[in-house]
C-alpha cells in the first residue's frame, strides 16, 4: 500500500516539475482517442472557433526524460499493489477527448486543429495529416497502450517530432514555420464551375496563388459554361499548363561558396502562338506563383491585339544584396538549364520582379554562348541590344492611358485628381512621370519596408530623386532628406491616403481585406491594376460591395504586350517612331482592349456601370479567344 502512495505521490512531483505538458491525472487504465467525433452530451464543440496555436518553448530534454520514466514506472504495478479497476468510459470519455485536444493544442506548437469532414481534428503542421494517418500516432494511443503515455510523450518519441526539431533548428534565423493560409473559396452558382475549381483543389491544395487566379477566372466564366458546356473540358485542359519545368541552379558566391536555388519555367499554353512571360528573381517565389504569373499572362496575352502564348517564371534567389559578379553567375547557371526550352517560336522571357536590364544582359549572353547564334529574341531592355527599348514605358503608360478612358466615361479628366501609386520599380516609376504629365497629382510610392507620402505631389525633379535613390540602392527615407514636407511611414502601406485613383504597382496580394477598407474609407473610386493579382479575394469583394471600380492587370497593362512583340515584329522598326507615334500607337491599343472587354462583357450580361465589367469581360474575352484555338487545334 505504501508503494502505491509513493507512486502517486511521484507522478504529482512530476506534473509540478513539468508545468508546460499541462498533465491531467486520470484513472490507470483508461484510454483516449482522438479519432471519435465530438460527444453527444456536448454540441457545442463540433461549433466552437478555433484559434491559432500559440507559441511556448520547448520543455527541457531532462524534464521529458524524467516525466518519461515517472510514466513508464507506473504502468508496472508492484506484487502487493491492489488491482485497479478502469474508469467508466462512454460521455465522460467524450468530454476528456474535447479537454485533452484543448491541452494538446495550447501547449505543442507543431499542431494545429482544424475541422475535417465536419469534426475537429488535431494536424501536424508538418505533414498537415491527422491521427492514425501517420506511421505512428502521436496524438492519442496507440493499440493497447494506455492514456499515462500522453500524446506529448508520444509525439516526442516519434520521427515526426524529430524531423519538426530539425526544421525548427535549421529556421531559427527565420523565425518558426508557420502554417500556410487557407484557401478562401467564393461560392460559385453552376455546378460545372464548382466541380472545376474542386478538382484544382484537389490537384494542388497548396498552390494558394494558382488557386486564386483560377478561381476568378472561373467566377468570370459562369454564365459562358452555362451558355455552352463544350467550353468545360477546354477550361479543364487550359488549367493543366503545357509543361511546367523545375531545376536546381547551384552558383559560387564571390568567397568561393556554392550556393543553390531553384528556377521555375511554366509554360501554360502556345494554342494562339510562341510563348511570352517574365521571369521573376525573389526569395519567396514558389511553382505555385510560376503557374499563376503563367496562367495570367496566357490570358493577357489573349486579350492583346497580339496573340500568343503565355508563360511565368522566375527563381527563388534573392539579387538584393549580391555583387555584380555574383548576379552574372547565378544568371549563367540559370540560364545554361533553361536555354533548353527558349527560342523565337517557343518561349522568349522579359522582364519582371527582380529582372531588370542588367538580368536580362546576363541572361541573353549565356543564352547567345549556349545556343551558338544571335536572335536578339528577348523582350527586354534593348531592341536587338542595338538601342533604346520602349516597352517597360508602354506598360506604365498604357495603365495612364486605361484609366484616362474610364474617366472619359464618366465625363472625367485625370486633372487634378490625386493618386496613390504602390511599388519603386520601373513601372512605377513610368505611371508617376504619365500621371504627372497628364496633370494629375501622385502622392505616394512604396517598398518593401513602407511607404513615402509626399502632400504636395511628386514633381519630375522629385521622379528624378527617386530614381537615383532606387539606382542606388538607398532606402526611400533618403527622400525626406531633400524634401522635408514629404513624411516616411515604415512597415505601413499607402492605402488609407485620401485619394481618387489607386495603382497598385508592386505584387499580387499587397491590397489584404483591411487595405480595401482603407481605400474605400479614403475615397478611392478607381483601382487600376498595374501588378498581377494584387488584391486578395476578401479585398475584391469589400471593394464589389463598395462600387470601386477595379480595371485589371489583363487589360490595363496589355500595354506592354503589344509593344514588345512590336519590337520583335519585322513589320515596324520603333527606333524610327517619335514619341508622339509612340503614344499614339499605344492609346490607340488601349482603347482596343477596354472597348472589346466592355462588349463582351454586356454579351454576357454584364453592364457598363457594373464594377465588375472590365473584369469580366476582359476574362471571357480572353478565354474565348484561347478556347476557339484549342477547339481547331483538337486535344492536344
Amino acid at each position: 500500500m505504501n508503494s502505491t502512495i509513493d507512486e502517486i505521490t511521484l507522478l504529482h512531483q512530476a506534473q509540478a516539475r513539468a508545468p508546460s505538458h499541462h498533465m491531467v491525472m486520470r484513472g490507470i487504465g483508461e484510454e483516449i482517442d482522438l479519432e471519435i467525433g465530438p460527444g453527444d452530451d456536448d454540441p457545442s464543440f463540433s461549433s466552437t472557433t478555433l484559434v491559432g496555436v500559440t507559441t511556448h518553448e520547448p520543455v527541457a530534454p531532462e524534464e521529458q526524460e524524467d516525466h518519461k520514466q515517472l510514466l513508464l514506472s507506473s504502468q508496472a504495478p508492484g506484487e502487493g499493489q491492489p488491482q485497479l479497476v478502469k474508469a467508466p468510459q462512454g460521455k465522460r470519455k467524450k468530454k476528456v477527448v474535447k479537454k485533452w485536444r484543448e491541452e494538446w493544442a495550447d501547449t505543442y506548437k507543431w499542431a494545429y486543429v482544424d475541422v475535417h469532414e465536419g469534426t475537429p481534428r488535431v494536424f501536424c503542421s508538418i505533414c498537415r495529416e491527422y491521427g492514425r494517418k501517420h506511421r505512428r500516432n502521436p496524438y492519442g494511443n496507440e493499440g493497447s497502450r494506455n492514456m499515462q503515455m500522453s500524446a506529448l510523450e508520444e509525439h516526442n518519441n516519434s520521427l515526426l517530432h524529430k524531423e519538426a526539431l530539425r526544421l525548427q533548428m535549421a529556421s531559427k534565423d527565420k523565425g518558426v514555420p508557420v502554417i500556410e493560409r487557407p484557401v478562401y473559396v467564393k461560392a460559385l452558382m453552376s455546378k460545372s464551375a464548382s466541380s472545376i475549381l474542386e478538382s484544382v483543389l484537389r490537384r494542388d491544395p497548396h498552390e494558394v496563388e494558382f488557386i486564386q487566379c483560377v478561381q476568378e477566372v472561373v467566377h468570370s466564366l459562369e454564365p459562358v459554361l452555362v451558355k455552352n458546356t463544350q467550353y468545360i473540358h477546354i477550361l479543364e485542359r487550359l488549367l493543366e499548363p503545357e509543361r511546367a519545368i523545375i531545376f536546381r541552379v547551384p552558383w559560387v558566391d564571390d568567397r568561393g561558396e556554392t550556393h543553390v536555388n531553384r528556377g521555375f519555367r511554366v509554360q501554360f499554353s502556345q494554342a494562339l502562338g510562341p510563348c511570352r512571360g517574365g521571369l521573376r528573381f525573389h526569395p519567396l517565389m514558389t511553382l505555385s506563383i510560376a503557374k499563376f504569373l503563367g496562367f495570367e499572362q496566357a490570358l493577357k496575352n489573349a486579350l492583346s491585339p497580339y496573340k500568343l502564348g503565355g508563360a511565368g517564371g522566375g527563381s527563388d534567389f534573392d539579387p538584393k544584396g549580391k555583387s555584380e559578379a555574383e548576379i552574372m553567375r547565378f544568371c549563367q547557371s540559370f540560364m545554361d538549364e533553361l536555354h533548353k526550352y527558349l527560342g523565337p517560336d517557343q518561349d522568349l522571357p522579359a522582364e519582371d520582379l527582380g529582372v531588370g536590364p542588367r538580368e536580362m544582359g546576363y541572361l541573353f549572353g549565356q543564352y547567345k554562348r549556349l545556343t551558338g547564334h544571335f536572335q536578339g529574341s528577348f523582350t527586354g531592355p534593348k531592341i536587338f541590344w542595338s538601342g533604346y527599348s520602349l516597352r517597360t514605358e508602354a506598360t506604365g503608360y498604357g495603365l495612364v492611358f486605361f484609366a484616362r478612358l474610364i474617366l472619359a466615361e464618366m465625363n472625367k479628366e485625370l486633372k487634378g485628381l490625386r493618386c496613390i501609386v504602390s511599388g519603386a520599380g520601373k513601372l512605377a516609376m513610368h505611371v508617376l512621370e504619365k500621371l504627372l504629365s497628364c496633370g494629375a497629382i501622385p502622392i505616394t510610392i512604396s517598398d518593401s519596408k513602407g511607404y513615402l507620402l509626399d502632400e504636395d505631389g511628386f514633381d519630375y525633379v522629385k521622379i528624378s530623386l527617386l530614381r537615383d535613390i532606387k539606382v542606388q540602392q538607398r532606402s526611400l527615407r533618403d527622400y525626406v532628406k531633400s524634401n522635408p514636407r514629404a513624411k516616411y511611414f515604415e512597415d505601413a502601406k499607402p492605402w488609407s491616403e485620401q485619394c481618387d485613383i489607386a495603382f497598385p504597382c508592386a505584387s499580387q496580394n499587397e491590397i489584404d481585406q483591411p487595405d480595401a477598407i482603407a481605400l474605400v474609407n479614403s475615397g478611392c473610386r478607381l483601382l487600376i491594376e498595374g501588378s498581377n493579382m494584387p488584391c486578395t479575394s476578401q479585398a475584391i469583394d469589400i471593394l464589389r460591395k463598395s462600387k470601386v471600380l477595379v480595371a485589371p492587370a489583363k487589360a490595363a497593362s496589355a500595354g506592354g504586350v503589344a509593344v514588345g512583340e512590336l519590337e520583335l515584329s519585322n513589320e515596324c522598326n520603333l527606333m524610327q517612331w517619335s514619341a508622339e507615334d509612340f503614344e499614339a500607337k499605344l492609346q490607340d491599343m488601349m482603347k482596343q482592349t477596354y472597348e472589346r472587354s466592355l462588349k463582351t462583357a454586356s454579351e454576357y450580361g454584364y453592364l457598363k456601370d457594373n464594377p465588375e465589367a472590365l473584369v469580366h469581360g476582359g476574362n471571357i474575352c480572353a478565354f474565348l479567344n484561347l478556347a476557339h484555338a484549342m477547339i481547331d487545334q483538337g486535344c492536344v
